[in-house]
């Protein structure tokens, strides 16, 4: 079967399609994160209710992503793809128009329950179409379009809303989006390796359950709770001690801290390719590590350090995003790569709604030492599951084929 490898034409033409979708959905998923101080004032609520326009978003993507987990090998995987960007990008365009926190709420509710159609099926289609030697590297530079997504959504948006309001700079997100979606379908193939027709809710099903009873899968898709959870808890309420004594930083200003989130483009595409060939336990912890560095940071005074710790959390959150996923596509059964993503994904959004609300109120209790006590903590029992996964692969191995020398299994 040919997979797209990096001589072929396509392959270029294939990651810049790739990049642009996930560039929309992180883009327009996290859209309201640089403006919760201002929505707080505006309507009169605390940052943990503001932060709702987040975490409800979140929430439903990681709640639909359950169901697509069930439907997505019954669909044409480009398709599918579309339509959640297409109408993403479209409810972005609808919220410069809404001024209410309640419809705001539902609204980005509604927008992360259509964006659920997006992210695994990527993945999926990325473990199923592209060579297994370069499979690091693709799933890095598709990270990469996280990292850049969210930083350019964050700093239209913040820039916009200092100048004009946050519904108009949301809205403008949106119809940037919709045009990039245009580019999106225009340039990605369609899938060669995989038959919607072929498809069944009985072997969905069955591949449901093998995912969850996969001690070693199951530890992945903690991981993937804890990385996302503590990165956009940070970035969630950073901008609240920014804008407040001793900094007094305008929106503007706060919205430029984002351009941190380019060290997050070079650390998924560099440590993608080092856990194609190095042992991916010690890759995620190295990243672990730098996160929690870099949280202690944060709760320096002089702000080139905060800055620092903010870059530190970044590299190392995207860099473990990538290798966590990469593992999930290798260890699941190529029927149920989809399926695997699916739920690595719903623990990934679920940790950012969970622990991004939970840190608002320890926030609102505790300052913001209470937010880097939890962070600090929820890292340390990442860094056990990431060395756990592997002893789960071998003990799931063994007790598959009996004691032998596993070669080769990161």
């Amino acid at each position: 079967m040919d997979f797209i490898s990096p001589e072929d034409r396509a392959f270029k033409k294939t990651l810049v399609a790739l990049f642009l979708g996930s560039f929309i959905m992180y883009a327009d998923l996290y859209s309201t994160q640089p403006v919760i101080p201002v929505m707080a004032k505006q309507f009169h609520v605390s940052p943990a209710a503001a932060s709702l326009t987040l975490s409800f978003a979140t929430g439903a993507l990681a709640i639909f992503l359950f169901i697509v987990s069930f439907t997505s090998g019954m669909f044409d995987r480009k398709k599918i793809m579309a339509l959640a960007l297409v109408s993403s990008a479209f409810l972005s365009f609808i919220v410069g128009f809404i001024h209410s926190l309640p419809l705001l709420i539902a609204v980005r509710f509604v927008q992360g329950a259509l964006l659920a159609g997006f992210p695994s099926i990527a993945m999926a289609y990325i473990n199923e179409e592209f060579h297994k030697s370069c499979l690091g590297y693709v799933i890095g530079i598709y990270v990469s379009g996280n990292s850049v997504g969210g930083l350019a959504g964050r700093l239209i948006v913040g820039i916009l809303s200092d100048k004009f309001s946050w519904n108009a700079a949301i809205g403008a997100l949106g119809a940037l989006s919709m045009a990039m979606s245009v580019i999106f379908i225009l340039m990605l193939p369609k899938s060669r390796h995989f038959d919607p027709k072929k498809a069944s809710l009985k072997r969905t099903t069955v591949g449901f359950i093998q995912n969850i009873k996969s001690p070693s899968l199951v530890l992945l898709y903690c991981l993937g709770f804890i990385l996302m959870g503590s990165f956009v808890t940070v970035y969630n309420y950073i901008g609240i001690p920014l804008m407040a004594a001793p900094y007094h930083l305008s929106q503007t200003f706060v919205g430029f801290i984002f351009v941190i989130y380019l060290v997050g483009t070079v650390s998924s595409t560099w440590m993608g390719r080092i856990a194609d060939h190095m042992d991916r336990s010690y890759v995620i912890t190295i990243c672990i590590l730098l996160m929690a560095a870099g949280t202690v940071l944060t709760l320096s005074v002089p702000l080139v350090l905060k800055i620092i710790g903010l870059a530190l959390l970044t590299f190392g959150f995207f860099g473990g995003h990538s290798v966590a996923s990469s593992w999930v596509g290798l260890l699941a059964n190529r029927r149920e790569k989809a399926q695997a993503s699916s739920l690595y994904l719903l623990f990934y959004y679920v940790g950012s709604s969970v622990i991004g609300s939970v840190g608002g109120i320890f926030l609102s209790y505790y300052g913001w030492l209470g937010i880097v006590s939890v962070i600090i903590g929820l890292l340390a029992l990442g860094i056990v599951f990431s060395f756990s996964v592997r002893l789960a692969r071998r003990h799931e191995r063994t007790r598959r084929h009996g004691p032998r020398r596993l070669i080769g299994q990161h």
